[in-house]
């Protein structure tokens, strides 16, 4: 092990806002807040409204770093922290250096409320001696099902579950899969921003990258990985050479080159979540072509909501929580294979849109994230006695009156 350095005190100020008396959230993320828009910013950004909210990222790796945690405010209220760690750590050092630049941030005992959010199970190994007063395990996904994961991210899930308080799941099937975990654990699958999608319903201009791009399209947005089914979108798109394939989000963990290239398939890159409607609006048809496999099993797509508010019909692969209950309600088609996808769409561009759309409305307007983040909140104050006193956590699920319900 390495001779640790005492972290550079210049970047570190206090986690809590001057003046503030609201308690603070600390959350532990592998994403980046500055990545894509998803759950965690939709959740935390309503969460600043009860507490100064204070993201701690994985770290990054410089030459030469003195080891220090680089503190930086976003306009949603929200305080990022990463740290910043030399290059050539072993495993155990940088485990220990994030620790200390931890401490050294929030201190080890609460001085005044606090709440630990988890997104990583991986953060137990290094914060499991800091003291909350209400630990959090927001299971957005399956974790250890995902490309690359190692026992050690098994081992340090079940730590968490012996510690945390309640337990959230970001669906519906994975709710199913750890309810007997824990003795409070509550599904809310993806919520909806409706205002923001909707706006895709009333925008009838093009982005300069899109406007060349030929109708029928079919369209996606989200992170490229191991999840996309990528030789389904080849064979469709060999299938219907007149059908173009708008595909936006960054590529990360799979290599670019092995992606589709066909005259019909455009690769976008990423966007903004504030340019999303604008490339909607031009879209005839999502296309929402996820593989079966390890990493999709419990996966709940915020993305599927997000097509429906923006107006644009679905067809997907058979993910159980799009089959339940989007499928089954009829507001998603669902296909299993490329030729059935081909029959779908079509099925699509045939019928009126009317009557569908009024039945997603209806659908979407029952659910929001304000009313997800009001439902957890709820959960929050119960835990801790801030509402009803000595209640004790609730051992059968609560559901939030979200879209996928």
């Amino acid at each position: 092990m390495h001779e640790r350095l005492m972290p550079q005190s210049y970047a570190l100020r206090s986690p809590v806002k001057a003046g503030s008396e609201k308690p603070l959230l600390v959350c532990f993320s592998h994403l980046r807040w500055d990545f894509v828009w998803q759950r965690p910013q939709h959740l935390l950004s309503r969460a600043v409204k009860h507490y100064d909210v204070m993201i701690i990222e994985e770290p990054m790796f410089k030459a030469g770093a003195t080891p220090h945690m680089d503190v930086s405010d976003r306009p949603q209220g929200v305080t990022i922290a990463v740290p910043v760690l030399p290059e050539g750590l072993s495993h155990e050092d940088i485990l220990a250096e994030q620790h200390d630049l931890i401490e050294e941030l929030i201190g080890r005992e609460a001085k005044s409320p606090r709440v630990f959010w988890y997104y990583t199970p991986m953060a137990m190994a290094f914060t499991s001696d800091l003291e909350c007063d209400l630990c959090v395990y927001d299971n957005m996904d399956e974790l250890s099902l995902f490309r690359g994961a190692s026992q050690e991210l098994l081992d340090l899930e079940s730590a968490l579950f012996a510690r945390c308080d309640l337990v959230f799941t970001g669906g519906m099937s994975l709710y199913e899969a750890k309810r007997h975990r824990h003795r409070s654990v509550h599904g809310f699958p993806s919520s909806i921003d409706f205002h923001h999608f909707s706006q895709a319903r009333s925008i009838d201009k093009d982005p300069d990258d899109q406007a060349q791009i030929p109708h029928v399209r079919l369209g996606f947005f989200g992170v490229v990985d191991e999840r996309m089914d990528i030789d389904l979108l080849a064979e469709v798109a060999d299938l219907r050479p007149d059908w173009q394939f708008v595909m936006i989000g960054p590529v990360v963990k799979i290599d670019p080159s092995t992606l589709p290239q066909r005259p019909n398939i455009h690769w976008l890159g990423g966007k903004s979540y504030n340019e999303l409607p604008h490339y909607l609006s031009g879209w005839d048809v999502g296309f929402m072509n996820f593989a079966l496999n390890e990493a999709t099993k419990f996966i709940s797509p915020t993305k599927t909501p997000e097509f429906l508010a923006a107006g644009v019909p679905v067809v997907s692969t058979p993910i159980t929580d799009v089959v339940r209950p989007y499928g089954e309600k009829g507001l998603v088609e669902i296909a299993k294979d490329a030729k059935d996808v081909v029959a779908k769409v079509e099925l699509i561009l045939a019928r009126p849109k009317e009557a569908w759309l009024a039945k997603v409305d209806r659908h979407l307007a029952a659910g929001s994230w304000d009313k997800t983040w009001a439902s957890m909140h709820k959960l929050m104050l119960d835990v801790t006695g801030d509402t009803t006193a000595d209640r004790p956590a609730p051992s059968l699920p609560v559901y939030a009156t979200t879209p996928a319900e």
